[in-house]
């Protein structure tokens, strides 16, 4: 049997420059875009412009260039590096007689091959039927008339109307099957929360090696590729660290510039992971020239999804590939505030752990409670919690109790006693 080769799309590429800054940056990031679609590259147009153009973006005279290359070139499609609106698209297809997208389209169709569970294959499918719904007018011809003919007369409805009524139940469909999969990702954190098992999740621009790091701390086979958005779908592993115990590491997918809003959306349930993490590891390609940029641009995400204020861990990775050390960077008060290693290679990584051990069990509290008879059933709790050091009765029934718990446990404990515990406590020195 004869290997029948499939044959990659072929795309000419558009960027349009609106100021002078980053403009070979951009570039760079689009092409690793349309390779990780499994795209091949034939062309790339740039263009100055002060505004984007009301009809073409490019303006008239680029658009028929483009139109031009395309005849000459044959290509599949033609890629934006911007946001285009639906006219806009919709007019340049028509002058260049090919698919026409933009690089919100783009990033979804990679989203949509890199998808794995089923649970990512719904926010992806919902986040795409929302970037659908105002550009259904695109490649139709006469929408506006109502259905007629043998079989076809309706209740009067045009063709347009009734694919976005359509649309709109698909959306709906997608909406609640989704409410009921965050549902039971919420039982599961909460159950992590009452094992009171710290949750340390991986953060960063997409390609800076989260997942690569990932499986070298966790000995997991998370897919990992030197290509944008290579891990999708959330994966958490258990993790055991000296000083601390047993720790769960979630890694996450990767943010990019521009990220389309209805992306954030579509993946908040996962992106929780993110937002209820005890901490966060900031996974930095160390060797990307536009790094600290990047950097922004993954905290305006957190920003987005309410988890930028928790505590942080910078991670610079790929110091292998400038010949740099492992080291360990400190704040005026004797803790961790950046890690430099190499996920590839290992080095530095036992300076992770180090690091995260110092982080994780300086949030712990040692604490002496002398719980009366009648406040025994918080006596079970911290059991349930494996929150208790030592405990003896006395002779009037009073239970004394050495606690060693994390500093969040507590303030929950005494938010749920409406700070009744502080009466029974002993002494609470922190660790």
């Amino acid at each position: 049997m004869s290997d029948i080769s499939v044959v990659p799309e072929q795309a000419i590429l558009v960027h349009v420059n609106f100021s002078q800054q980053h403009v070979s940056e951009d570039l760079t990031e689009l092409k690793l875009l349309v390779s990780s679609a499994g795209v091949q590259t034939l062309q790339v147009i740039t263009a100055s412009r002060s505004a984007p153009d009301a009809k073409f973006f490019v303006g008239s005279g680029k658009a028929g260039e483009i139109a031009a290359l395309v005849e000459e070139t044959g290509a599949d499609v033609v890629i934006f590096n911007h946001a285009l609106s639906p006219a806009q698209t919709r007019n340049l297809e028509r002058l260049c007689l090919t698919r026409v997208i933009d690089r919100t389209t783009l990033i979804l169709d990679i989203f949509a091959q890199r998808a794995r569970t089923f649970e990512g294959k719904l926010q992806v499918e919902l986040a795409q039927l929302q970037h659908l719904a105002s550009r259904l007018v695109r490649g139709w011809d006469s929408l506006d008339r109502q259905k007629g003919g043998i079989g076809l007369r309706g209740p009067g409805e045009t063709q347009l109307e009734t694919d976005r009524r359509l649309l709109r139940e698909r959306v709906k469909a997608l909406q609640t099957r989704l409410a009921k999969l965050t549902k039971q990702r919420e039982q599961g954190r909460r159950a992590r929360q009452r094992s009171e098992v710290p949750v340390v999740s991986v953060v960063g621009y997409t390609n800076a090696g989260k997942s690569t790091l990932f499986n070298r701390i966790t000995k997991a086979d998370v897919y990992a590729a030197d290509q944008l958005f290579a891990t999708l779908d959330p994966t958490l592993r258990k993790l055991k660290l000296k000083g601390v115990g047993e720790i769960i590491l979630a890694d996450t997918v990767g943010f990019i510039r521009h990220l389309p809003h209805d992306l954030v959306a579509a993946f908040k349930s996962t992106l929780q992971e993110t937002r209820d993490a005890d901490l966060q590891l900031h996974v930095v390609d160390l060797s990307d020239p536009r790094k600290d940029d990047n950097m922004q641009q993954v905290e305006l995400v957190l920003q987005e999804i309410e988890a930028d204020q928790l505590p942080q861990l910078v991670v610079y990775n790929k110091i292998d590939l400038l010949q740099q050390l492992p080291r360990i960077e400190y704040n005026e008060y004797k803790q961790p505030v950046a890690v430099y290693l190499s996920a590839v290679s290992g080095a530095g990584v036992d300076l992770l752990a180090q690091a995260l051990s110092q982080l994780l069990s300086e949030r712990y509290l040692d604490i002496a409670l002398l719980l009366p008879p009648d406040q025994m059933h918080w006596r079970a709790r911290f059991h349930q919690q494996h929150s208790i050091e030592q405990e003896q009765f006395d002779a009037d029934g009073n239970c004394q109790l050495q606690l060693r718990l994390s500093e969040s446990v507590w303030n929950r404990c005494l938010k749920q006693s409406h700070g009744q515990l502080e009466n029974y406590v002993v002494s609470k020195p922190v660790i």
